[in-house]
């Protein structure tokens, strides 16, 4: 058997970012990955002829820290502070843009209270900022260091003074839909506000308590929310990592899949041990760290037997359905969205939160919206190897897409909600159907058959407050440490969850390096 220090399941960033600080400390760190790339979610793949194209279309509050410190520049990893512009589309070309600080397309008072809104939710997603590039206090320990963990979130709300403590703890409570009401009279303005408060959520504008302690949490890494795309595209985060990994002496293997989870029984109890591939191969390690979800570690690689009957539970228990469909377009030639001069940019089509809102209703009971509502980003503008010359590729996230359908996803079932989907954009790119080369959709259920993700959910679990913080995925498992001695968490099912940020991989190695 062959002897490792730390063998890592699974090669999407998180993985890579895990394995790259191991490997900074000397460790022999071996990567396996079941499908031919690294990458996971964010791996480029030819969906049609010349076209290429990644779940993960953007790179979203990917940490500075972590770029520092593993010297991704010199892998080739630039512009990696060039957030795009978020512009809430109209029909009429009336548009409302968010870029930078500025939003334009709306009234001065409108602009004014943007203004307010930003310093107060600024301030109180800082409150949130300590917990990200840390390991979360594990609830019930008493030691010193998990009572300053706690006791820091405390002195800064402390420190907020008396005013704003109050404001935080009220404004945290509401719904998205009365937070956007009381600061704003756009309806385009409030919808791609709390946007990224929804986006891996089952929640909508008027869903109670969770909406806006979601959307500052999204904010409180450093990057208000926005996202970005790499010179180069979102491969070329995975090539860096690649590049720092192979520099370390990394081993990634591709096309290679973890069988089982080895379980040794020693003097102290069960540990694990090394790994089993699909060619029947057993590696062994002192580490075992595993990138993929939660479910797919504990109940189906290392299996209940191997665990308490509670944790177990716990695990079943994970809502881990997705909601969010990906829909790629080739195209001919340039989108052209009208009253747009640029289709650079994260592009919003729900023209109200009430169209989100009732999206989100038909979903709930297993039907697809009847008017969809999406993200839209063109990436081949940034990363013109993504498509032929002069052509280009549509990326869009279209939400409230039910993993259970109410009737099944079938062929028809697909090409009709294409359809519907290539409509509704349409509506704001007049031209775009007869710019059509081919299309595809990849539902819930194909984002789980393909990239091994239980449920579909790109975020490895819904995000709520009782999936965040100490209890991602859940408490037992929250720390990255497993109730099974040796082996580790490091996916987005680990704190502090999705998105492209390598945090999870960051904290993950600090745990087993300490």
């Amino acid at each position: 058997m062959t002897q490792y220090d730390t063998v890592i399941i699974g090669a999407g960033h998180n993985a890579l970012v895990c394995a790259n600080y191991l490997a900074q400390k000397k460790q022999k760190v071996l990567v396996l990955e079941a499908s031919s790339a690294a990458g996971g979610l964010a791996s480029s793949y030819e969906f049609h002829p010349g076209f290429r194209t990644s779940v993960a279309h953007t790179v979203s509050h990917f940490s500075r820290k972590i770029y520092r410190d593993l010297e991704l520049q010199k892998h080739g990893l630039t512009a990696m502070a060039n957030p795009l512009p978020c512009v809430a589309l109209n029909r009429q070309g009336n548009h409302v843009v968010l870029d930078g600080d500025t939003v334009s397309g709306v009234t001065e008072k409108d602009r004014v209270s943007y203004a307010n809104y930003s310093k107060l939710t600024e301030r109180f997603a800082n409150l949130l900022a300590p917990f990200w590039l840390k390991t979360v206090p594990a609830i019930g320990n008493n030691s010193l260091h998990e009572v300053l963990s706690f006791a820091q979130l405390g002195v800064k709300m402390r420190m907020l003074g008396k005013d704003d403590m109050r404001e935080f703890l009220r404004i945290v409570s509401l719904p998205t839909h009365d937070l956007m009401d009381e600061y704003f009279d756009h309806p385009l303005l409030k919808a791609l506000l709390c946007w990224n408060g929804l986006i891996g959520s089952k929640q909508a504008p008027r869903s109670p308590n969770n909406s806006v302690m979601l959307m500052l949490y999204r904010m409180s890494e450093g990057m208000s929310g926005l996202h970005e795309i790499p010179n180069g595209g979102t491969s070329r985060l995975i090539d860096a990592l690649c590049s720092s990994a192979k520099s370390q002496g990394i081993e990634i293997r591709t096309d290679s899949s973890v069988r089982r989870i080895v379980v040794d029984q020693q003097k102290e109890g069960l540990r694990a041990t090394g790994v089993q591939v699909d060619n029947g191969e057993l590696i062994s390690a002192q580490n075992i760290v595993s990138s993929a979800d939660p479910k797919t570690t504990f109940l189906t690689l290392l299996g209940a037997e191997n665990l308490e009957i509670e944790f177990t539970n716990r695990i079943r228990r994970i809502r881990s359905e997705g909601l969010v469909a990906k829909l790629h377009l080739a195209l001919n030639g340039l989108p052209q969205f009208t009253g747009l001069d640029q289709s650079d940019g994260q592009l919003l089509i729900s023209p109200d939160m009430a169209t989100i809102e009732s999206a989100f209703d038909e979903s709930k009971y297993g039907q697809c919206p009847t008017d969809p509502v999406m993200e839209i980003v063109i990436p081949s503008m940034r990363d013109p190897s993504l498509a032929p010359s002069g052509q280009h590729v549509l990326s869009a996230h279209v939400m409230y897409v039910p993993y259970k359908m109410k009737s099944q996803w079938d062929q028809t079932a697909i090409d009709t909600f294409i359809d519907k989907l290539i409509n509704k954009i349409e509506l704001y790119a007049p031209t775009i159907r007869e710019q059509i080369v081919a299309s595809e959709l990849l539902t819930p259920i194909d984002l789980e058959q393909r990239f091994r993700t239980s449920g579909g959910h790109w975020h490895h679990g819904e995000f709520a407050l009782d999936q965040l913080f100490m209890m991602r995925p859940t408490y037992g498992a929250a720390q990255y440490q497993t109730p099974l001695r040796g082996l580790y968490l490091c996916g987005a099912g680990s704190h502090p969850g999705g998105d492209i940020t390598g945090v999870p991989g960051h904290n993950a190695a600090h745990e087993i390096l300490s």
